[in-house]
């Protein structure tokens, strides 16, 4: 077990001399964060670094449920988060779209409430009769926009759950020969339900939402795959330095050399996101979340990383293809993972995709520590990365044994 460690810890201090590396280990992920934190409007003030955004409501239905929706933006509960401005006009307001005055256009049209609640028989409008809402976004402004359509969106299954309330009070009135209802029970307009960006932990204390929450680790896990493809690649690097040979005669065994540079590459991962987490929570003041479960989060997806960097260096013959491979696994991962794009706004065929990927897990983990959540509620995400990284180590270790990289032959 000393050997192990000691293969572990040359091979950390190796990479941690490296200047280049530790740029795109530690600078680029921090870099990217602050760039995108400060696209997000995250430090310019404010807990979320999200407020104030500016929406333009054409109400043109002007009955109850046009109304409820202008009273949605215009409750107390959103008076930070949105500044909404009422027009007459459809064409003005989109022009004010494309000249970057204001997030997004909220068209109510004229009919909606007819097309939705429940007629003077008491049935409901057929779906082919429906009006939509309409909603113009700024592709300027992406995050905003998103806020903005995940409230009406919010609004709009509220509605859905009156309207099946309705029917299914309805159909029992029918069968006891009762009169039936022609509105929506009360409360359609209670608005302080529409607190789009709130998270409740277990205990039932708010948490303040913040976007670099969810920026930092998907920056951080990102590069965590480079790091992990340039660890092993320092395998082949011995290899034909011709330092590995002399360490296999040595008295050590085969699989202490593996295991020894299997737990470099696990602690170089796992340094780079502590350092990461440690750079964020002093500069920025980022709140992670339960701290044993950021700490069992880090080892997870440093282990399930670790698993992917071993199984592309025993899948490669050169130092240059793991290089490139890396980068390519990284960038695809990144994607893939939700570093860039939430996942679930991906198709539906890539969703499932996603999951191969260490990223997706732990990205899903350090979103539940950051809504409050700890430790017991991060177990899928931490059993998920610990099998992935099992089985990736397994085929990483037959394809060794059958490449004869750590016997010395080619």
């Amino acid at each position: 077990m000393k050997k192990i460690l000691l293969i572990g810890l040359k091979d950390l201090t190796i990479i941690f001399r490296d200047r280049v590396a530790l740029l795109l280990m530690l600078l680029a992920p921090f870099l990217l964060t602050l760039g995108m934190g400060l696209a997000t409007g995250r430090f310019s003030g404010g807990a979320s670094g999200i407020s104030d955004i500016p929406v333009i409501i054409v109400n043109q239905d002007k009955a109850q449920l046009g109304n409820a929706l202008v009273d949605v933006f215009n409750s107390p509960a959103l008076a930070d988060l949105v500044k909404p401005t009422a027009s007459d006009d459809p064409s003005a307001a989109r022009r004010l779209i494309d000249e970057d005055q204001a997030a997004a256009l909220v068209i109510i049209p004229s009919g909606f409430t007819d097309s939705v609640l429940p007629t003077s028989q008491g049935n409901i409008a057929p779906k082919t009769d429906a009006v939509k809402i309409e909603i113009y976004t700024n592709p300027t402004r992406p995050t905003s926009a998103g806020i903005i359509q995940t409230i009406v969106e919010e609004f709009l299954s509220s509605v859905e759950k009156v309207n099946v309330s309705t029917e299914v009070i309805n159909t029992q009135l029918a069968i006891h020969n009762l009169p039936q209802m022609t509105a929506p029970p009360v409360g359609i307009n209670d608005t302080d339900n529409f607190t789009t960006i709130k998270y409740v932990n277990s205990g039932n204390a708010e948490v303040p939402f913040d976007i670099l929450a969810y920026l930092a680790p998907g920056m951080a896990l990102m590069f965590l795959m480079y790091t992990v493809s340039y660890g092993g690649r320092s395998l082949l690097q011995e290899r034909s330095q011709g330092t590995l040979p002399r360490l296999l005669i040595s008295p050590t065994s085969n699989a202490q050399v593996l295991g020894g540079k299997i737990l470099g590459v696990f602690l170089t991962g796992c340094a780079q996101m502590g350092i990461l987490i440690a750079a964020s929570s002093l500069l920025f003041q980022l709140k992670w979340g339960d701290p044993l479960g950021v700490v069992a989060l880090v080892l997870a997806a440093a282990f399930a990383a670790s698993g992917w960097g071993m199984l592309l260096t025993a899948a490669v013959r050169t130092q240059g293809q793991v290089s490139s491979l890396g980068s390519a696994l990284m960038l695809i991962f990144g994607v893939l993972g939700g570093s860039f794009i939430n996942v679930n706004d991906m198709p539906l065929f890539v969703q499932p995709v996603s999951k191969i990927t260490p990223n997706a897990w732990a990205l899903d983990g350090f979103a539940i520590l950051a809504q409050g959540g700890a430790l017991p509620e991060i177990a899928t995400p931490l059993t998920a990365l610990f099998v992935m990284g099992v089985v990736l180590f397994g085929v990483a270790a037959v394809l060794f044994n059958r490449k004869g990289i750590l016997s010395g032959n080619q």
